[in-house]
């Protein structure tokens, strides 16, 4: 499938998800299965979690809009799914979720190579953000961390 099909393929799947509050996230078509593999990634536009019954919901109408198109001239597979789980913590569900868990945070170091700092995530306040790092809690303030994100510790 050449790049411009694929764009307006793409076009056409993101109007499909819109018109049930999903963003589509990506589109990936393997060409070198057989039949080829169209998978399309989903949210919700609200945030919620993603269900087997949303894919479900968006199956027919994005092999409807598929079809209609033309732009794949031959058999396919058709599979929607998720984004699954990222390992950014970006939501205050995410900070409830993974407390305890080992993280990575990213500190914004003025004039400098940013510092990572790895721990066990303890709290997520307003103003900062603690986490446990064998055994003694460090707070960092806010304006100071550029990213968190899960990851394994080592020793």
């Amino acid at each position: 499938m050449n790049k411009d099909n694929k764009n307006k393929l793409e076009i056409l799947l993101k109007k499909v998800a819109h018109a049930y509050d999903f963003e589509m996230c990506n589109l990936n078509i393997r060409t070198n299965q057989n039949p080829i593999l169209v998978e399309i990634i989903i949210k919700k536009t609200n945030g919620d979690d993603i269900s087997l019954d949303d894919c479900a919901l968006i199956n027919k109408p994005a092999s409807e809009e598929i079809e209609k198109s033309n732009l794949l001239n031959c058999s396919y597979v058709l599979e929607i799914s998720s984004q699954g789980v990222s390992d950014e913590l970006t939501s205050e569900r995410d900070f409830k979720t993974f407390k305890g868990f080992p993280v990575n945070v990213e500190l914004n170091q003025k004039n400098s190579k940013p510092k990572f700092l790895n721990g066990l995530l303890y709290e997520k306040a307003k103003d900062h953000l603690a986490i446990n790092i064998k055994g003694k809690i460090k707070k960092i303030p806010f304006d100071e961390v550029l990213r968190i994100s899960l990851c394994t510790i080592k020793d």
